[in-house]
């Protein structure tokens, strides 16, 4: 089993922090890059800890901090909803200078009233990967952004393109794993493959990713193997979660299916789904870019904090990943950076 890098150093890496110094004072830019030094910030990675998705979002922090100055603390929540609120509501109350990272994958029902408190008490919140409806928009001009994917419109991307490039034809079988029963904007990217291969008469087999399945992907080996079982004629698999995707190689094997005997699809990147790809074992992926959703929330706080600056709404997953272009993705993806 690889060992998780925890944390990796890129030379050069992002030049925005020396950019938003132009113009400040002496005094201000005084702390040669690290102008952010002295700022207290939590930062929620996803989690499992080193685990595919998570890790990218962790090194992104790292690399932030390292680059900026700020002192961090991380909370791993096991992409457990109840967890990661039980973790907020810790977080909130050590009053930290900002909280950062996937705080919207709690939705917006609990998320919404930990994050008033957040901004009445001065902590700044910078949101990723899941939307916030209510929050993201009330909290924007005073530094709350969203870094991620437009999570609907991902969906029904990847659904669209798994139709295109698979050659699908109305009344294929389609098994979809995903998170429809998730809450707030999580579950619309589930949302959006369904709609898509229903719009196309696709013949939908739906089951959702159990909590055992999102906190360790190995634990729905057995689930997968049953679907393919049980529906013999599936032509297409699309898996809606980032750790679930990268064991699709050995979820497939146990099922003893051979590389290409269904078009295989899902979402992010990691050095077991690189190496999925080049084996042709998984065909297609979004890549969500999850580093830069480590790395921009850090940034958009320190700029909140220091410089009064409103919150970044940045789209991180606007590119497919597949044979014609892991070549150059799988190196960075070995290093927990893609």
């Amino acid at each position: 089993m690889r060992k998780s890098r925890f944390y990796v150093g890129i030379t050069g890496a992002v030049l925005l922090s020396a950019t938003v110094l132009t113009g400040v004072s002496t005094t201000t830019a005084n702390a040669a890059g690290r102008w952010c030094t002295g700022v207290k910030i939590v930062g929620f990675p996803g989690g499992p800890a080193g685990g595919a998705f998570a890790i990218n979002v962790y090194n992104g922090m790292v690399q932030a901090a390292k680059d900026l100055g700020p002192r961090m603390k991380y909370y791993w929540s096991n992409w457990d909803p109840n967890l990661a609120t039980t973790q907020l509501t810790q977080a909130i109350a050590q009053k930290p200078d900002a909280i950062v990272g996937i705080i919207g994958q709690i939705g917006d029902a609990s998320a919404d009233p930990l994050i008033a408190k957040a901004w009445a008490q001065g902590t700044i919140i910078e949101n990723a990967n899941d939307g916030l409806a209510i929050a993201d928009a009330k909290y924007n001009a005073q530094g709350e952004g969203y870094v991620g994917a437009t999570n609907y419109t991902a969906g029904q991307s990847l659904g669209n393109e798994v139709i295109k490039r698979d050659a699908l034809v109305k009344g294929d079988e389609v098994f979809v794993w995903g998170l429809k029963g998730a809450a707030g904007d999580r579950a619309k990217r589930t949302i959006g493959i369904l709609d898509a291969l229903t719009a196309a008469g696709m013949k939908i087999d739906y089951q959702e990713i159990d909590q055992a399945t999102n906190t360790s992907a190995s634990a729905g080996t057995p689930t997968f193997v049953g679907e393919m079982s049980a529906h013999p004629g599936i032509k297409a698999v699309i898996i809606d979660h980032g750790g679930v995707t990268s064991a699709a190689q050995t979820f497939l094997k146990a099922a003893g299916l051979a590389p290409g005997k269904v078009y295989v699809a899902g979402f992010d990147m990691s050095p077991a789904t690189a190496t999925a790809i080049e084996g042709g074992w998984v065909s297609l992926v979004i890549d969500q870019q999850e580093w830069l959703q480590g790395y921009i929330p850090v940034l958009n706080a320190c700029l909140t904090k220091k410089f009064g600056f409103s919150g970044l709404n940045v789209n991180t997953s606007a590119g497919f990943v597949d044979k014609s272009n892991i070549k150059m993705i799988a190196p960075l993806a070995n290093l927990d950076i893609r």
